[in-house]
């Protein structure tokens, strides 16, 4: 499964869309504007921004990450468990607004944009019953997104990937699915296809050292390339976590460095800095 990338122009009319948002947020209607759309842009832990969802949109993220903890029956976002509040959820924040976006807007999160918008959801606690909440929600929102049935790939609108606790064993043995595993490092060159899994994650420092200060070493750069070229023969896309983040020159060598070398999805908390980052790369 591979994702379009191509980049469409801004969108200049803004779109009220509804959300629950945390305390911290504004918990009203919100006038969404839509930023022209950066293949590469992944909001890390999404959620904790003032305005969940939103504000990714509006600097033109096409992929978002969201942790969820299954709770009474309910998939509550909050990185950890005891910061869940009832009705904070991945439907309310995620999966209703970007259901009405995709309605709205001719089939797609960003109009005249072919490409996939990407929903991490991260799995915080028991992988199989939550999951398997993950599924029931998602079979409301069936219509816009990626589905697997039979042994085929439907390429929807929202593409929804399963990060964290992911039950590989039972993922890969169902025949009808509405989302997808991400890999991890030891996945590479392994026989788990693109139909399960479309994108190979890890942490960066367990692979390099290098943080951005001074050059790149040769030999890490060239296994950055051998790194991204081999995901992409088996149809994966790449992310790494745990990147620089902090403002400066070592985070903006290392974003250079992963976009030169091809990684699909950079991660950052910074939204404008990768938007601004992305823009003047074109």
């Amino acid at each position: 499964m591979t994702i379009g990338r191509t980049i469409a122009v801004l969108l200049a009319a803004p779109l009220a869309l509804t959300a629950a948002v945390p305390a911290s947020a504004a918990s009203t209607r919100d006038d969404v504007v839509l930023g022209t759309p950066q293949a590469a842009a992944h909001a890390h832990n999404d959620y904790e921004h003032d305005r969940p969802l939103h504000d990714a949109l509006e600097h033109g993220f096409t992929s978002v990450e969201a942790d969820v903890h299954l709770v009474d029956g309910e998939l509550l976002v909050a990185h950890d468990a005891e910061d869940v509040t009832p009705g904070v959820t991945l439907e309310s924040l995620y999966l209703d607004p970007l259901d009405e976006l995709v309605r709205g807007r001719a089939g797609s999160v960003y109009p005249g944009w072919d490409g996939e918008f990407q929903l991490l959801v991260d799995i915080k606690g028991d992988a199989e019953a939550t999951w398997a909440a993950i599924e029931s929600d998602l079979e409301e929102h069936r219509g816009m997104l990626t589905r697997f049935s039979n042994g085929k790939v439907k390429q929807g609108a929202v593409s929804v990937v399963i990060s964290g606790n992911r039950p590989l064993a039972t993922m890969a043995a169902d025949r009808q699915r509405l989302s997808f595993y991400d890999g991890r490092a030891a996945d590479l060159g392994s026989a788990l296809p693109s139909s399960l899994m479309p994108l190979i994650s890890n942490n960066w420092t367990q692979l390099f050292d290098w943080q951005g200060v001074g050059e790149m070493p040769a030999t890490e750069r060239a296994e950055l390339r051998a790194y991204v070229a081999t995901a992409h023969a088996q149809g994966a896309r790449v992310r790494f976590w745990a990147t620089p983040d902090l403002p400066g020159p070592a985070r903006e060598a290392v974003w250079a460095e992963l976009a030169a070398a091809g990684v699909d999805h950079i991660n950052t908390d910074d939204l404008p800095a990768l938007q601004a980052f992305l823009a003047a790369r074109g």
